[in-house]
């Protein structure tokens, strides 16, 4: 049988990458794991249109063929959903229950974001700029329809390798993972690439969308108490793929193969216990 992802949710689909299955470390698109809060929109490429507005000069709206004749570019970039493993934790927490398998790496291809902000002259004063899905859904907490919303700061949408992706591994976007659009945020948990991209907007305040300030959120300890802070970069982390786990070992010498990444920065070195951490050796 051949490979596929391990559905957590059905509908819609939040299914995972079998890690055990992956030989390489492109993750092909069919077992690319998906994180979908809302049904997968039926989308027409002859009537699709991206609009930029906001806090713009020139606000734009763009065909599919406008869009992917712009110059674009590939980035390769690992994503993981910021509830990665979640059902592990204990005691158990609210949400989408993950093993580990929310985590993947792909080629993404599309046009920088910034060559649409500086074609739409972004004005003085902007602060952020909030990516539209066409998605629509509703949540426990939130029973009117809404669609999926995140915004990034001004200065992450401008860096060159923040993406309109429309291509996958060289393929179009299935739509499972966001055709024919998505953003794509490289070293930022994967609730910022918004999927099924159809409106950019420019403001000069911070969003306070649900995705944005009710959840993807977490609470940490500062100077003035509790504060409350935005799921954005990922955190440094690491995963032994193989042996997995269960798995009986012969005597001798065993091969141990495992990912790390460490959000937007690079990974300087891995280490490995095999005592239980009371020694570590570099990998």
């Amino acid at each position: 049988m051949p490979e596929q992802r391990r559905i957590v949710i059905a509908v819609p689909e939040n299914s995972e990458t079998p890690l055990e299955a992956v030989q390489s470390w492109v993750t092909p698109t069919k077992l690319f794991f998906v994180r979908n809060h809302f049904p997968v929109p039926a989308i027409d490429l002859a009537t699709w249109r991206l609009k930029v507005e906001g806090c713009v000069e020139r606000p734009l709206e763009l065909t599919w063929e406008e869009l992917t004749a712009l110059p674009a570019r590939n980035v390769f970039a690992t994503v993981e959903c910021a509830g990665n493993g979640r059902s592990f934790l204990k005691p158990r927490v609210p949400g989408v229950p993950w093993g580990a398998g929310a985590i993947a790496h792909a080629e993404w291809t599309g046009v920088p974001v910034r060559r649409l902000l500086e074609k739409s002259g972004v004005k003085r004063g902007a602060v952020e700029v909030l990516f539209e899905g066409a998605d629509v859904g509703s949540e426990l907490d939130h029973p009117e329809p809404m669609h999926f919303e995140r915004s990034l700061p001004l200065a992450k949408a401008m860096e060159g390798d923040t993406l309109l992706a429309f291509r996958m591994n060289g393929e179009l976007l299935d739509p499972v993972h966001g055709f024919p659009v998505r953003l794509f945020v490289p070293g930022w948990y994967g609730v910022a690439s918004v999927k099924w991209l159809r409106r950019i907007e420019v403001l000069d305040r911070p969003f306070a969308g649900y995705f944005q300030t009710v959840k993807y959120t977490r609470q940490r300890r500062g100077r003035k108490g509790t504060e409350t802070e935005l799921v954005g970069p990922m955190a440094v982390k690491s995963e032994i793929l193989r042996p997995s786990a269960g798995a009986v070992l012969g005597v001798g010498t065993n091969r141990i193969l495992g990912i790390a990444w460490a959000g937007e920065e690079a990974v300087a070195a891995v280490e490995v216990s095999t005592d239980g951490g009371q020694n570590w050796n570099t990998s």
